[in-house]
């Protein structure tokens, strides 16, 4: 007896959500669709049909599930990107598909790192003080704006697209992760970097510009993650996620399991 692969509607846009698609390439048991916010110009997209843009909200994302005839919802999205993590928790709840949240455990200072929590961005620019700094920001290209009011600092900039608003006289670099311990280090040294500015991501693709302050004496000033509504299944990586699905594949299909 064959049975009907299991329809998933991936929320993407990072590492873990494109290894998860990847994964479930060519997998007969699930028919995955990946979807991006279109952030990037040019986004690293699975061999899977592919959608771009926003759902209009909670109601929107909740119609777009009832129209596909979606079973399972997996929100892989960025842990900053509270607002569709909680749409996904609304729009799963009302229509009472299937909710995975895929979300990478967030990074925990060692006892050698000089690190200083902000809730915030303009908290960050609080922190950075008006003594004249020499900073490296790793915040994306979409939160500048705060660092425009404190132009007294030499800002060295990395995101994967030129920012369209960045503050004056900064230095901007474009490249994707993952980053190399090394080239990380060197950067921090040629800049003369004082300070590194960041958001508790978490995952292992940038990691290594932690390791680089701390071998560096830079200290961090870490933007803590928003709150987000907890999801019915929470799993840390792609492998667990994949695994539950094929739980869940299991449980959804009750032929499968001799009934």
């Amino acid at each position: 007896m064959t049975h009907t692969p299991l329809r998933i509607l991936i929320l993407g846009g990072t590492g873990e959500a494109l290894q998860l698609a990847r994964a479930l390439e060519g997998d007969a048991r699930f028919a995955p669709t990946y979807s991006v916010a279109g952030r990037t110009q040019n986004p690293r997209l699975p061999d899977l049909p592919c959608r771009g843009g926003g759902f209009g909200g909670p109601d929107g994302l909740a119609g777009y599930l009832g129209r596909e005839a979606v079973e399972v919802l997996v929100d892989a999205t960025h842990p900053f990107a509270a607002r569709m993590s909680t749409h996904a928790v609304m729009a799963a709840k009302q229509t009472g598909v299937a909710l995975l949240a895929l979300r990478r455990p967030a990074w925990i200072p060692g006892p050698e790192d000089h690190w200083h929590g902000v809730p915030d961005m303009a908290a960050a620019v609080q922190a950075l003080g008006t003594r004249p700094r020499r900073v490296f920001l790793t915040i994306g290209q979409l939160e500048l704006a705060p660092f425009c009011e404190a132009p007294w600092h030499r800002y060295i900039i990395r995101s994967v697209d030129l920012p369209a608003v960045r503050p004056p006289d900064c230095l901007c670099i474009t490249e994707r992760g993952p980053f190399r311990l090394e080239d990380e280090q060197r950067l921090l040294l040629q800049h003369r970097i004082d300070a590194l500015v960041t958001k508790n991501s978490g995952g292992e693709a940038t990691r290594a510009k932690l390791e680089a302050a701390r071998m560096c004496n830079v200290e961090v000033i870490m933007v803590d993650r928003p709150w987000v509504p907890p999801a019915p299944a929470e799993v840390p990586d792609p492998k667990a996620a994949l695994d539950w699905l094929g739980a869940h594949y299991v449980r959804s299909r009750p032929t499968l399991r001799g009934v």
